[in-house]
């Protein structure tokens, strides 16, 4: 019985296999065409562009420290808070200055009295030339020694050398600061700078007034635009990079000096791309390719429309777009979707009734 079932079993195994065999020549397992979207390639021109790191840049920046060495008598600041140029920050101690001064107000208004005096007896011959010189040099010297201990108080008073953002506040109440003790950071950050190092190949290709885009990973989907302001006149020895410097806007001050962000830095020349979808390129680590639509033919010889799959170099992308620098012609139909489902040689069907976005500047732009 057991006999009998092997052959039984091998028999209809043996059948089964040449019915598959026969239907594979015969073609009837043909796969049914996949849907699709296709897109005509044509050339447009694009400014060219370098991806770099760039590094954000006060355009003022200084840590305010003490001037004067005192105690810390008032704290008129919090830490993190907008400042406008002249807002005082710290007061130290002056009461001993104010004594002094006090003193020597009183010294200089007795010697505007003396000088006034002996401008009167000098006229009329009372006193000599030297007493009345001496008496000019005394008044002299008080209104100096006033002027200096109010120089000394204000000095005391710490100040905003600039509009900026306050850091982290580094002394408290009471506390006594040597000369040059730090107190808080300053920055101005809007405008601001962002410096980016450029091959010394590609310098000649950076003019001051280009326009940059960056934007930064803690940052998804926002982007901010600036200016080339400054080049660098020497070329890095270590790196073989110039260094550049672009100026933009940061109203809400979201960039910050020290963040690292992603450039897209305008070249001054254009080239001649294909545009198309981010969508149509299949991304893989032995080359980027795309799938053009085409008139195939089966094994039977008969015609039907088909994908034949071309790598191709990308340099760039814009919005929705990509940049293909080599491996598509203008004229050419490129699959946009469903890229993912399809094989060298594999059946369409093109439906664009509904198309992937191929918009260069789509609204948000992270679409």
């Amino acid at each position: 019985m057991l006999a009998a079932m092997a052959v039984l079993i091998g028999g209809l195994g043996f059948f089964k296999f040449k019915q598959i065999q026969t239907a594979v020549q015969a073609g009837g397992f043909q796969p049914p065409p996949e849907a699709v979207t296709t897109i005509v390639a044509k050339q447009e021109k694009w400014a060219s562009t370098m991806n770099v790191i760039g590094t954000m840049e006060a355009v003022q920046g200084v840590t305010v420290s003490a001037d004067l060495p005192g105690t810390v008598a008032k704290i008129n600041f919090d830490s993190g808070k907008a400042v406008h140029a002249g807002d005082v920050l710290v007061e130290l101690d002056t009461r001993q200055e104010r004594a002094q001064l006090a003193a020597l107000e009183a010294q200089r208004d007795l010697s505007r009295l003396n000088f006034a005096r002996s401008q009167q007896l000098a006229k009329e011959g009372v006193i000599s030339r030297m007493d009345y010189d001496r008496s000019t040099a005394e008044q002299k010297q008080t209104e100096a020694n006033v002027a200096e201990v109010r120089a000394t108080i204000e000095r005391k008073t710490i100040r905003a050398p600039f509009s900026g953002i306050l850091g982290i506040r580094k002394v408290n109440l009471g506390q006594y600061l040597a000369g040059g003790n730090p107190i808080v950071v300053l920055q101005a950050v809007d405008p601001i700078y962002v410096n980016v190092g450029v091959p010394q190949q590609l310098a000649s290709q950076v003019r001051v007034g280009g326009q940059l885009r960056l934007t930064s990973e803690e940052l998804k989907g926002q982007f901010f635009t600036g200016r080339i302001t400054a080049m660098d006149s020497v070329v890095d020895e270590t790196t073989r990079n110039l260094q550049v410097q672009a100026t933009l806007s940061n109203p809400r001050g979201k960039l910050r000096p020290g963040m690292f962000v992603q450039v897209d830095l305008t070249l001054g020349n254009e080239r001649q791309v294909i545009a198309l979808p981010a969508s149509a390129i299949s991304y893989a680590p032995y080359g980027d390719s795309v799938f053009i639509v085409t008139d195939l033919k089966d094994p039977k010889g008969q015609p039907y429309r088909g994908v034949r799959q071309q790598f191709v170099k990308l340099q760039g992308s814009r919005g929705d777009q990509v940049a293909v620098i080599s491996g598509v012609n203008a004229g050419e139909e490129i699959v946009t979707s469903g890229v993912f489902k399809l094989r060298n040689g594999a059946a369409v069907q093109v439906n664009n009734k509904v198309k992937p976005g191929n918009n260069p500047a789509p609204k948000p732009e992270d679409s």
